[in-house]
């Protein structure tokens, strides 16, 4: 006889199965489950086919939203029942959010979520693996194993390196910069830390387009903020090779150690790319780890469209992507990738030397920071198996044509100045027609970035596009990033008459009058 958790009793079947099962107030029958499942999927059927013809987003404040879902109240004493519970949460969220899968998104970077995606972490959450130790998610192992693999190979990385999958582009370049700080230490670093007497200052080379995750990188990993160099870019808003050998030559001469350089493969701001190969030649002469940001722009190394500069992300030591930008992935999903897998454990592996002359699976504890992982690769490798790399390069590169069709119509347009255009971002501004002539005057160009900053304020809160912002030689413009599968030629050439008449409407309420006195001089 068998005994179950709540001291009832049940016959054992041959596999030792208990024949009565615990009625807790979480569980729930495979009648009802299958039921609620049913009826959620088609709820949300019915919320993907809606989104063309829904806003983008809603205009409600945060005391809105709380209202609108009941979140003030107490936590509840007693429970509700889980049909009426599913259903009416969902009917809120199709109300209350933001929808990054609406063909007119194109603010910041995230996608959207790819159906078999959605389908995948329904299963994983199912399957409920612990993707920490081998012995504890044997199947999830493998399959995020093969994932990383498969994600190299599409961005033409060597397939033998080590990497995990982790929460998004930050992580995946932290993880990057911890492998790098514990491979290029000339001391034990783990266990003296930074502060041995042994130890030099470290050093590390970023462009002033590189991400704000290296601030976040180089505080928590002890070395402080002012142990990153910043080197200007050109023109181009790519690094400036020149700078960065000469920076490094001159803390070599002072006796700190220039440990990592980090190239960016498509800026967040632009998606400028720098020049990758040529930096890389400038680390192996110093002795530098070389790691590549392409958190955004690195899957666009697969697709024809990409420039030639991206194929150089193949000689870093490392590389941080996200699945859930440019393989539309459902949040989260990041991948950090080590051209040495020893490099990972010797960040982030605490088993003693010869426990690695034994190991016959991949523990991904030793990998990374976290010891509890979720099956984030579930999703991706469906993904990748339904789509397979061609369909990926046809996506990609779709979306890089139409960020270049946008350029277009904005150049086409008098009253849109069109500032940048790289992979799949478009940066222009409104610029009204009688303050044309006035372009590079102190006064224009601080009113114009005043009025593209409400512009676009208007524009998020009205719901018919969303787009975001970048600065561009120190004026602030409005930007469009593609990573969108739903989006056609149609939603982009929207664009500039939905601009223009928000900038009209925002120019008529906010231009100064001796900003109008001068309009008319000019």
């Amino acid at each position: 006889m068998g005994t179950s958790g709540n001291g009832e009793q049940g016959e054992q079947n041959e596999t030792g199965a208990r024949g009565s099962v615990r009625q807790a107030p979480v569980s729930m029958d495979a009648a009802t489950f299958r039921m609620l499942g049913h009826r959620l999927v088609e709820q949300l059927a019915e919320f993907l086919d809606s989104l063309p013809q829904r806003p983008v987003t809603k205009n409600q404040s945060p005391s809105a939203v709380r209202e609108a879902l009941d979140l003030n109240g107490a936590l509840p004493e007693q429970g509700t029942a889980p049909g009426p519970l599913l259903e009416r949460t969902a009917a809120l969220l199709f109300e209350h959010s933001l929808f990054n899968a609406h063909p007119r998104f194109w603010g910041y970077i995230p996608a959207p979520p790819a159906p078999i995606g959605i389908l995948g972490e329904f299963l994983a959450a199912a399957v409920n693996a612990n993707v920490g130790a081998w012995s504890l998610s044997p199947a999830a192992t493998e399959i995020e194993s093969q994932t990383v693999r498969w994600i190299a190979q599409l961005i033409g990385y060597p397939v033998q390196c080590g990497g995990l999958m982790v929460s998004g582009g930050n992580m995946a370049n932290f993880v990057c910069f911890w492998a790098a700080r514990a491979a290029k230490a000339d001391w034990d670093i783990r266990q003296l830390g930074i502060r041995d007497a042994s130890a030099r200052r470290l050093r590390v080379y970023s462009s002033a387009e590189t991400h704000t995750w290296i601030q976040k990188a180089a505080d928590l990993a002890g070395l402080g903020t002012s142990s990153i160099r910043w080197i200007p870019t050109g023109a181009d808003l790519q690094m400036d090779v020149n700078a960065l050998r000469r920076t490094m030559e001159a803390d070599a001469a002072a006796r700190d150690l220039p440990f990592m350089v980090i190239g960016t493969a498509g800026s967040v701001s632009t998606g400028a790319v720098d020049p990758l190969r040529t930096i890389a030649a400038v680390c192996r002469e110093h002795g530098a780890w070389f790691h590549v940001d392409g958190a955004y722009g690195g899957f666009a190394a697969s697709s024809p469209e990409a420039p030639a500069d991206l194929s150089g992300l193949s000689e870093a030591d490392s590389v941080a992507v996200d699945p859930h930008k440019w393989l539309y992935a459902p949040l989260e999903a990041g991948c950090a990738l080590v051209r040495d897998p020893e490099a990972l454990r010797g960040a982030f592996s605490y088993h003693p030397p010869y426990y690695h002359f034994e190991e016959r699976a991949t523990n991904y504890v030793d990998y990374g920071p976290q010891n509890s992982r979720g099956f984030r690769a579930l999703k991706v490798w469906l993904a990748l198996r339904h789509v397979g790399a061609a369909g990926y390069r046809a996506m990609i590169s779709e979306d890089i044509r139409l960020s270049r069709a946008l350029a277009e119509v904005v150049r086409r347009t008098p009253e849109l100045q069109c500032k940048t255009q790289a992979l799949s971002i478009t940066t222009f501004r409104y610029v009204p027609a009688d303050l044309r002539a006035g372009l590079g005057e102190p006064a224009v160009e601080d009113y114009l970035d005043a009025l593209n900053r409400e512009l676009l304020d208007r524009l998020q809160r009205g719901g018919e596009m969303f787009v975001s912002n970048a600065v561009v030689d120190g004026r602030y413009v409005l930007r469009a990033c593609f990573v969108n599968f739903h989006t056609s030629v149609e939603d982009v050439e929207a664009v500039p008459a939905i601009v223009v008449r928000v900038g009209h409407a925002v120019d008529a309420q906010l231009r100064p009058p001796a900003l109008k006195a001068d309009a008319v001089r000019l």
